[in-house]
């Protein structure tokens, strides 16, 4: 599995990847579509309060994730706040673009090993600042998620 960056590794400031191996093969959409389902506890307190402390630095609020299944989306389509860049039996490629940084989330399935990566291009001094809590945050998150979801396909 080759994920998708949003820059090449070097100009990254922010790059993790984590991965699963599931009790059986899901597709990228199906990931996303479980996880999305059953939000994790707190995530909803997180990103209100992500939304109070950005907007005040111009970025735009994104609520967090709404929970509803995404369909069939195609390129360009949006899930919740990202943009669907590509879309394939084995790669789901989203992104969420600002003056503050770049983000591309990709998640990439191969037979029942899934794996989510996320990397940042930074773009000035908030962006920066931005990923300090965000990118542990990120990781122990999505974490979470993968175990859940391994352990509710069990």
């Amino acid at each position: 599995m080759t994920p998708a960056l949003v820059a090449p590794r070097d100009r990254l400031a922010y790059y993790a990847s984590q991965h699963v191996t599931l009790p059986r093969a899901l597709g990228p959409l199906e990931v996303w579509n479980r996880i999305m389902a059953d939000p994790l506890p707190g995530l909803k307190l997180a990103f209100r309060i992500r939304d109070a402390i950005s907007s005040r630095f111009g970025v735009e609020r994104i609520g967090g994730f709404s929970g509803r299944p995404a369909g069939v989306p195609k390129p360009g389509d949006r899930m919740d706040f990202f943009t669907v860049e590509a879309i394939s039996d084995d790669q789901l490629v989203l992104t969420a673009r600002d003056r503050h940084l770049d983000v591309m989330i990709s998640t990439d399935c191969s037979g029942p090993d899934v794996a989510i990566t996320a990397s940042v291009v930074t773009h000035n001094r908030f962006g920066r600042v931005y990923m300090l809590p965000v990118g542990p945050a990120h990781r122990l998150i999505v974490r979470i998620m993968l175990n859940r979801l391994r352990r509710g396909l069990g």
